[in-house]
């Protein structure tokens, strides 16, 4: 009788540790973080096509993550996109003017992010200013609609 109630609390105690483990890489996986947020430098993007991109995306410059993607809405002005970016408050002050930012995708088919390229302005963007130079997202269906218009014409 003993023996099968340590046995049955150590099943259990796997199992909790099962689920913990479970939720732990939901979490991790779909970006979410329970950290306080940190002082944010606030940027603004506008894209003619955003493709996939989610809020919560990455923002990386070089490769490495420097702030998430918060907000993504249509601007009734242009008539397209306007991306919130919440950037490093490190970064706030060394961006160049001349910034460009672009969409891109992990791999073939993977997840987009925007990625960031410094440029060689000596004015800085400030909190709350607007990346002029920006690249739309490659959208695959394009891409093969193209490729196969030009076959049918070859």
């Amino acid at each position: 009788m003993k023996r099968s109630k340590t046995m049955e609390l150590g099943v259990g105690l796997f199992m909790l540790a099962g689920i913990l483990g479970l939720v732990f890489l939901g979490l991790r996986v779909s970006g979410l973080t329970f950290s306080v947020p940190e002082d944010t430098f606030r940027l603004e993007a506008n894209f003619a096509n955003v493709g996939g991109l989610k809020p919560r995306a990455r923002v990386t410059m070089a490769g490495v993550t420097v702030g998430r993607v918060t907000e993504i809405e249509l601007d009734t002005e242009w008539y397209d996109a306007r991306v919130v970016l919440e950037l490093d408050a490190e970064l706030a002050g060394q961006l160049p003017r001349d910034t460009t930012a672009a969409i891109l995708t992990s791999g073939l088919l993977g997840e987009q992010y925007v990625g960031l390229t410094v440029g060689g302005d000596p004015e800085t963007l400030s909190h709350g200013d607007a990346i002029r130079d920006t690249q739309s997202a490659v959208v695959l269906e394009e891409l093969i609609q193209q490729f196969v218009s030009n076959m049918a014409t070859n």
